[in-house]
């Protein structure tokens, strides 16, 4: 089963483990939103229903519609067939169900989120069990585990925590903005999240492991493959 980058943020650093310092430029890729002023969406399917699974695929799909690809991400776990694990609404369509259940792997590690953009183009990030719909929801994918909750790293999480890969995840600034992230390097998720956590983000969702992929041509960071279920894209319209 398989489960499960904006303007660029300032350069600090954290540390890694004790001899290792990490910086955003060299280690992260990072892309800031603001969703009320640039263009935010989430993407499954093509018009004619196949699935689209990778961002060169996106890319043509926005291309088709006079659109240029700004960014994208993968944007959430997903089981066979590339289908979205737990809730995921575009468009405002509920086009797969939320889940919370019980279960193995990092999805269903304690607790998980939703990730949503408002009809409005307000983002945010809500605990699943709060979560409940109603028709203000634009866009919204499930995935776990929260990485930041009112500014504080997951308890779950440990500093020395072997359990180190590749990571992408989403935050929201206290001014509404979105953080993405994406690791160059292998990190746990307790420095995964201190990444959010250092570019002031006050809540945080992990999206995805060693499958991520981000496509952020401002920066040169250009990955266009990819297997996935939802994606994330941010665009401009063509001059």
């Amino acid at each position: 089963m398989k489960i499960l980058r904006i303007a660029s943020i300032g350069l600090c650093c954290f540390v890694l483990s004790c001899d290792k310092k990490v910086t955003h430029d060299d280690d992260f890729v990072i892309f800031e939103v603001n969703p009320e002023i640039e263009h935010v969406s989430f993407h499954w399917k093509d018009a004619d229903g196949t699935i689209l699974k990778s961002i060169s695929r996106l890319k043509h799909k926005t291309d088709r519609n006079n659109k240029k690809l700004k960014f994208a991400t993968n944007g959430g776990m997903f089981n066979i067939n590339n289908v979205p694990k737990g809730l995921y609404i575009e468009n405002f369509k509920i086009l797969n169900k939320l889940d919370t259940l019980s279960g193995e792997g990092n999805f269903y590690l304690r607790p998980n989120g939703v990730f949503y953009l408002t009809k409005n183009n307000r983002a945010g990030i809500i605990e699943s069990k709060a979560f409940r719909y109603d028709s203000n929801f634009k866009y919204a994918t499930q995935s776990g585990p929260v990485l930041l909750i009112n500014k504080k790293i997951n308890p779950i999480f440990k500093k020395d925590s072997k359990n180190t890969n590749i990571r992408n995840g989403v935050g929201i600034l206290k001014n509404g903005n979105i953080v993405f992230i994406m690791s160059k390097v292998e990190v746990n998720f307790y420095n995964f999240a201190s990444a959010f956590k250092n570019v002031g983000c006050e809540r945080a969702l992990y999206l995805d492991g060693f499958v991520s992929r981000t496509y952020y041509p401002e920066k040169n960071w250009i990955q266009e493959d990819g297997d996935f279920g939802v994606m994330i894209g941010v665009t401009k319209p063509e001059k």
